[in-house]
């Protein structure tokens, strides 16, 4: 796919826009459909469909593998983060009313962090899972592959003897 020009092109094209989206979804969960699950599996597409176009050693440039994995542990840390400072602060874990002056200001301070956390997560394990997936290469010419052709033969033969 990588020698396409129009799948290079639209895929370039496109890239920025997805995440903008991404970023939408984002933000607008809090008062609407979305949230940061919904945006971390587009903003994720995004780097696939980069992957998959131009390869998997141009993505790790893009996105490389060490990053990815921080991100990971960054967004769970920000998730928990979130509800241990509640705790902190006397209220119930992911309570968020005291994360600010009035109540409904807290709950929406803490909606945004907890789904920017979850975004994050998501976002980065699906990237990885991709790079994991298509980084995976069977090894060739093992022992099992050398019996399993002795055997065929074997029994190939076997049958043209009968």
């Amino acid at each position: 796919m990588k020698n396409n020009p129009i799948l290079r092109v639209i895929s370039k094209t496109l890239f920025a826009p997805i995440i903008l989206y991404g970023l939408y979804v984002q933000f607008h969960g809090d008062f609407g459909p979305g949230g940061g699950f919904q945006a971390g599996v587009i903003i994720a597409a995004a780097f696939i469909l980069y992957g998959m176009v131009f390869s998997l050693d141009e993505l790790k440039l893009l996105a490389p593998p060490s990053i990815v994995h921080a991100l990971m542990a960054l967004g769970a840390l920000i998730y928990a983060g979130v509800g241990i400072a509640t705790f902190l602060l006397g209220a119930e874990f992911l309570n968020y009313d005291v994360l600010a002056d009035y109540p409904a200001k807290g709950q929406h301070y803490g909606i945004i962090l907890v789904e920017f956390g979850v975004g994050l997560t998501v976002a980065s394990t699906i990237l990885g899972l991709f790079m994991a997936f298509a980084g995976f290469d069977i090894p060739k010419n093992t022992a099992r592959d050398k019996n399993r052709k002795a055997v065929g033969r074997s029994q190939n033969k076997r049958a043209s003897d009968d």
